[in-house]
């Protein structure tokens, strides 16, 4: 198949921020793309061939966008499954496949994979509601605190709570769900596959990611991760053991736990190019958005190293901003050496809300740590009480 400077089509569920990037390199290679995507100021908009407003969990909707491509990919995994399952059997190649978004669109069926694959996980219940919940609690059979997570259709910190008393449920959707026990860690880390339609595989640099105590959002992500190099290993065994036991197509990110006793614990994983990987782009050979690429369309594998060390800072809004959005003190960070910031092209923000990202590069870790600090002591996103609001 020749997909540069051809008729070939790729097609991408999902237009967010993921969409966006990943464009750059369809943008590169002149590969034509076509976006579904609900909202109509969705960042991908206008780096596509072609945009459809639809919504994603629509069948005839995502069938009939299938139908208009070649290969069809995600930067979402809420999407109808029953739409990919009809278009697979008509002969579309659908990469991650939806078999494996089935085990993984559900959190409570992927917990249960881990169990089932001897992978290793914290323990974990499953509820069909926020009521049956209650009743478990009523007959002692579950205990606080546990980490409360929404089955389906959560994203960014959404759906996930730490309940240590009754009171915490007041609040909680009625839902499917799960509980999962509290895991004492020392760390956060997350390790990218990347696995090809002929079955290539290559693993980035374990990362380490920090945590926003309260909006439960990673801030940073450190590339390499600040660990001994015994625990690095593991956690890349651990990360491959998961990725062979999906057998996905494309990326796989894996989120695990380094417990007190260096043991590692897949908490969970995402099909698809993920916020813990945005730091290749500047620091790695190949990004993670490239390797994306060359993974469903069958191509060779880029180096995964890195060139230097990097760090990603999340932008998010600030608490107690609404509106048209303003980066503030954007050009003080841009004067940093190794620092590049990256806009989503969300117009509107709200607290919380992921809207850029920046990275730094340095050769030195510490000093790229230390310079990591001072963009996010300085960089606001924040809105202006002049401009009008629009957008998403």
């Amino acid at each position: 198949m020749n997909y540069f400077s051809s008729d070939f089509k790729l097609g991408i569920l999902g237009g967010g921020q993921l969409g966006k990037m990943l464009l750059t390199e369809t943008r590169k290679f002149d590969i034509q793309t076509l976006v579904l995507e609900p909202s109509e100021e969705a960042p991908a908009r206008y780096s596509c061939n072609g945009f459809y407003k639809g919504s994603l969990m629509d069948f005839d909707t995502v069938y009939q966008f299938g139908k208009m491509v070649d290969l069809l990919t995600i930067e979402i995994e809420n999407v109808n499954l029953d739409a990919l399952d009809k278009l697979e059997a008509e002969g579309l190649p659908i990469y991650p496949s939806p078999k494996t978004l089935r085990l993984i669109q559900n959190k409570g069926k992927q917990k249960d994979y881990y169990v089932s694959n001897d992978i290793p996980t914290s323990p974990h219940q499953r509820f069909v509601d926020l009521n049956d919940l209650r009743n478990t609690l009523a007959k002692d059979e579950l205990e606080f605190p546990f980490v409360w997570k929404c089955a389906q259709f959560g994203y960014d910190g959404n759906g996930v709570k730490i309940c240590r008393s009754a009171l915490d449920l007041v609040k909680l959707p009625d839902v499917e769900c799960i509980a999962e026990e509290m895991v004492p860690f020392k760390n956060e880390l997350a390790v990218i596959v990347a696995r090809s339609v002929s079955g290539e595989v290559k693993t980035y640099p374990v990362v380490e990611m920090e945590f926003h105590p309260e909006a439960n959002q990673v801030e940073y992500v450190i590339c390499p991760a600040r660990i001994d190099e015994k625990v690095a290993q593991k956690a890349k065994e651990v990360a491959l053991k998961v990725s062979e036991a999906f057998n996905h197509v494309g990326l796989l990110a894996v989120e695990m736990f380094q417990t007190e006793d260096d043991e590692i614990l897949v908490n969970e994983v995402a099909p698809r190019p993920h916020n813990s990987g945005h730091y290749s782009i500047e620091a790695s050979y190949t990004s993670q958005f490239e390797n994306h690429l060359r993974a469903i369309l069958n191509l060779p594998l880029g180096n995964t190293d890195s060139k230097v060390a990097g760090i990603m800072v999340n932008l998010v809004g600030e608490e107690g901003y609404s509106g048209q959005v303003v980066y503030e003190n954007i050009d003080k960070i841009m004067a940093i050496d190794g620092v590049t910031p990256h806009i989503y092209g969300k117009r509107e923000t709200r607290p919380f809300r992921k809207m850029g990202h920046v990275t730094i590069v340095n050769e030195n870790m510490t000093e790229a740590r230390k310079i990591a600090e001072e963009v996010k002591n300085s960089i606001r996103v924040i809105s202006s009480p002049l401009a009008p609001k629009g957008g998403i």
